[in-house]
């Protein structure tokens, strides 16, 4: 079933498409086994990309002339600015001004190929659900596409593509060659995508549905269905790791969906944990996830549900990693991050050595906030109220991270798409308010936010469990505004009394001994 990586990029229908002033110097270049794509801009020179350098193609400046000349040659844009060339897999994307004028085209050059499975050929064939994970350019479709053929060709399956794009079988309505005799259902919008992939699970009887980039709550729960319903599910998701998506409120639900139970005290004791705590609350959709290193390595987590569970008890997880050799034989190896005991058995640190950390990581880099459609005033308080440096960024392209409402991500919207291509991590809330920009800035930052947060919680469940145990006053650590919130929010279920004293920044929390409901904090 193996085969050697062989690519074909049908060139000459891309040249064929470009004016001839651009296509002839273009064509004699000897290196265009790498060209990535061919930028068209109103008014500035004509530009070929290669990885990690740009050529000017002609000292002619680009006419409106000639953007008309390429889109009479390529199929209509649909309402996601795409076009493409038939039974290609070129992509021609669309730049317009406000009157609706394309006044610039970027002519993505579309390659398939074959043989990129290898490293996970086993894994398609356990016939069990897969989400392939990795940086956008890493190769996510073109494995898709593979995996497409693979399973219907060489394994006689009935696989049923939803090409949102038209990334996976090309443009037209016969689809590309390189996925096989898999059938492709295409989508009329990309807000539809959910739709599309009910339709065809109820409409085709697949054995197999192949989706490139499940993104929305929708979309999440589209391919709940599908997996419920005994289908072969393969998909691919932004994000590189499993950790990000857990942390992604909207893609959480592909791998069981995260929530917070409140432990008796008993089975507190017995998993030596706090009474809040975070847990995994159904199943997952995929049975496993792939991380995309590149075509020649990935990290395989084969057991998804294990995975989620360890990582929100807090347990490091390791993944079986792959590598393609130059041999054609796969080598796996277990990828065994350093040690890392769940809280319960962590040393009981002193407010000094607190005081200290939150010191130390007070050095680390400043993060760049990008809010989408969120109150910039509100974000800027939820910053200052966190305590770790972070600061609101004006463009995208200087950002670190995109924090927007679900209203918005659900628009998809040309920027959070942006950002999504660009591969900046997108985070959506539920609503505006300050508590829930504050849980995700604490969420943006694990390395230190959450180990702050936890710190504290530990703390603060210690200081309750002396005060009522010992009759006596307990005084906590300084901390910000919102830790000392959910200290006190963690009193309140206890039935404890908590009040903050001091001034920032060493304002503090005091619990009471006495039961009861008294909660202040400025």
């Amino acid at each position: 079933m193996s085969t050697a990586l062989r690519i074909t990029d049908d060139l000459e229908e891309f040249f064929n498409v470009l004016p001839p002033y651009i296509k002839n110097p273009l064509q004699q270049r000897p290196d265009n086994s790498e060209l990535l794509e061919v930028v068209l801009d109103l008014g500035r020179l004509p530009e070929a990309r290669y990885p990690g350098r740009e050529v000017v193609l002609s000292d002619k400046e680009v006419t409106q002339e000639d953007l008309e000349y390429v889109e009479q040659r390529v199929s209509i844009f649909g309402g996601d600015n795409r076009a493409g060339i038939e039974r290609t897999l070129h992509r021609i994307s669309a730049i317009r001004n406000r009157q609706g004028r394309i006044i610039g085209l970027t002519c993505r050059l579309g390659r398939a190929v074959y043989g990129t499975i290898q490293v996970i050929e086993d894994l398609v064939q356990s016939e069990k659900s897969i989400l392939l994970l990795g940086r956008p350019g890493v190769g996510k479709t073109t494995m898709l596409r593979e995996v497409a053929r693979v399973l219907a060709d060489d394994l006689n399956k009935r696989v049923i593509i939803v090409d949102t794009s038209n990334e996976i079988a090309g443009d037209g309505d016969i689809p590309h060659p390189g996925i096989g005799s898999a059938r492709r259902m295409q989508v009329p919008t990309p807000n539809l995508q959910h739709a599309v992939m009910i339709e065809a699970v109820e409409n085709h009887m697949p054995e197999v549905i192949i989706i490139d980039e499940i993104g929305t709550d929708l979309e999440a729960a589209a391919g709940r269905t599908i997996a419920e319903r005994g289908v072969q599910l393969v998909a691919t998701a932004h994000g590189n790791t499993l950790e990000n998506l857990i942390l992604n409120p909207t893609l959480a639900d592909l791998v069981g969906g995260i929530q917070s139970v409140t432990l008796g005290d008993e089975e507190a004791r017995r998993r030596g944990t706090q009474k809040s705590i975070l847990e995994r609350k159904a199943p997952p959709t995929f049975d496993m996830v792939v991380e995309i290193q590149d075509f020649r390595r990935v990290a395989v987590h084969r057991d998804v549900a294990k995975t989620v569970d360890a990582i929100l008890r807090g347990y490091s997880v390791s993944a079986e990693v792959r590598e393609l050799q130059e041999d054609g034989e796969v080598k796996a190896s277990a990828q065994q991050p350093p040690s890392r005991q769940p809280s319960q058995t962590a040393e009981v640190v002193t407010s000094q050595e607190r005081r200290a950390s939150l010191t130390t990581q007070a050095a680390t880099r400043v993060l760049r906030v990008y809010p989408f459609g969120l109150a910039r005033g509100r974000l800027d308080q939820a910053i200052r109220s966190i305590g770790f440096p972070a600061e609101i960024s004006d463009t995208l392209k200087d950002s670190d991270v995109v924090l927007t409402l679900r209203s918005h991500y659900r628009r998809r919207s040309q920027t959070l798409r942006d950002a999504e291509e660009k591969g900046i991590p997108v985070y959506v809330l539920k609503n505006n308010t300050l508590f829930q920009i504050e849980q995700a800035l604490v969420s943006v930052r694990p390395g230190r936010g959450r180990d702050l947060v936890a710190s504290a919680l530990e703390e603060a469940e210690e200081g309750i469990s002396q005060a009522m145990s010992n009759e006596e006053t307990i005084d906590l650590s300084p901390q910000t505004g919102y830790v000392r919130r959910l200290q006190h929010m963690l009193a309140q279920r206890y039935n404890m009394t908590s009040r903050s004293y001091g001034r920032e920044p060493q304002r503090y929390v005091r619990i009471y001994p006495a039961p009861g409901d008294d909660v202040e904090d400025e």
